[in-house]
């Protein structure tokens, strides 16, 4: 299994990206979180197979029809345990 952090920089915030994110996640079967940053980038964590992420990763470099992603970051992570794959709000 593989564990990646990703954020997103663009138009990512107000064009329902974590919701679109997570049905994409979900239809893959891919455990994390996605939330939206302070500073108006997309923040997420997902796990799952070599495939299933380099297909996640494909998806996000467009992102919904309404992102313009401008930078997509990402970097391996330590598996944090999750079981599904939420969309995290602000307290």
């Amino acid at each position: 299994m593989v564990t990646k952090e990703i954020i997103f920089s663009g138009k990512v915030q107000g064009v329902y990206y974590r919701a679109s994110a997570k049905e994409v996640a979900d239809s893959l079967g891919l455990t994390g979180r996605v939330k939206n940053l302070r500073d108006g980038r997309v923040w997420m964590i997902a796990t799952g197979t070599e495939e299933q992420m380099e297909r996640f990763i494909a998806w996000n470099r467009k992102g919904p029809s309404a992102a313009r992603i401008e930078l997509l970051e990402t970097r391996m992570a330590t598996d944090p345990g999750y079981t599904d794959f939420r969309i995290e709000r602000d307290n």
